[in-house]
C-alpha cells in the first residue's frame, strides 16, 4: 500500500472486518457490499472456521487481504507461519509487538521473501485502557506503552503497526511518511462503542495520519450495511481532501 503522502480514493481506506463465524455468512456480506471497498480483514474468528479458503476466495475476486492473526509465540513458531501465510495471497497479516524482539526479527525475516505479507506490529489493543494495562502490571499509559513498542518494532526490522485513533498522530510523526498505520476502534458519529475504549470517527483518524481503518460492527451490524459504508467513505473522502498536516 503506498505511503500516507500519496493520494488514495476513500475505498482504499477502508478494510470491512469480517468478523463471522463462517464462511456463508462472510461472503454474503461480500456479495452484498460489492466493491464499495478494496480491502477486507480476515479475523481470528473466520480464519479458523474456513482457513485459507475464504483469504484466496477474496483474493479471487480482487480484494486486498488484512490477516489479523496476532500472532504470539517462540521465534521458530511464529516465522514458521509467516511462511505459511506466504502462501495464501494476503497482503498484511499482524503480530504482537509483545512477544519481544526476538520474534519479531524472524518475522521479519520470514516476511522477505517473496509473496510474503506486509507485518504489522499489534501494539496496545484498543479494548485496553491505562486501568487494564495496569491489571497486567504495565504503569504507562496507552500512548506511552504504544511507542515503546513500537520503537522495539522498528528496531526489530518492522516499521508498521496496527494502533488505536489516539495513538495515530504520535505514530506518524514517529514512524515517518512510509510506515503503515492500520486503525480499529472507528466509530462514526453516533455509533455504539462495543468493547472499544479508545476510538475515534473516521474524519478524526485519517487527519491524524491512518492509512486504513478498520470498520466492522458499524458497517456488518447495519441495518443497511450498503448506506453504512457509504457513510463512511463519504467521512474518508471528505477528510483525505483536506491537506495533510505537517
Amino acid at each position: 500500500m503506498p505511503s500516507i503522502s500519496e493520494r488514495l480514493s476513500a475505498k482504499d481506506h477502508l478494510a470491512v472486518a469480517l468478523d463471522f463465524p463462517n464462511v456463508t455468512e462472510a461472503i454474503a456480506l461480500v456479495d452484498r457490499l460489492g466493491n464499495i471497498c478494496s480491502w477486507y480483514k480476515v479475523g481470528m474468528e473466520l480464519y479458523y472456521a474456513a482457513g485459507d479458503y475464504i483469504v484466496r476466495q477474496l483474493h479471487d475476486r480482487g480484494f486486498s487481504v488484512f490477516l489479523d492473526l496476532k500472532l504470539h509465540d517462540i521465534p521458530n513458531t511464529v516465522a514458521a507461519a509467516v511462511r505459511s501465510v506466504s502462501q495464501t495471497g494476503a497482503s498484511l497479516l499482524t503480530i504482537h509487538a509483545t512477544g519481544g524482539a526476538a520474534m519479531m526479527s524472524a518475522a521479519a525475516v520470514a516476511a522477505a521473501s517473496p509473496g510474503a505479507p506486509r507485518l504489522l506490529a499489534v501494539t496496545v489493543l484498543t479494548s485496553m485502557d491505562a486501568k487494564e494495562l495496569a491489571n497486567i502490571g504495565i504503569e504507562a499509559s496507552p500512548a506511552d506503552e504504544v511507542l515503546r513498542l513500537a520503537k522495539l518494532a522498528q528496531t526489530s526490522g518492522i516499521n508498521s503497526f496496527v494502533c488505536s485513533p489516539e495513538e495515530v498522530a504520535m505514530l506518524r510523526k514517529n514512524a515517518g511518511p512510509d510506515s503503515l498505520l492500520v486503525v480499529p476502534g472507528i466509530r462514526p458519529t453516533g455509533s455504539e462503542t462495543g468493547d472499544q475504549k479508545r476510538i475515534a470517527t473516521p474524519t478524526k483518524a485519517i487527519a491524524d495520519g491512518a492509512s486504513l481503518l478498520v470498520v466492522g460492527r458499524p458497517i456488518t451490524r447495519a441495518a443497511d450495511p450498503v448506506l453504512a459504508a457509504h457513510s463512511i467513505l463519504e467521512e474518508i473522502q471528505e477528510a483525505i481532501e483536506q491537506p495533510i498536516a505537517g
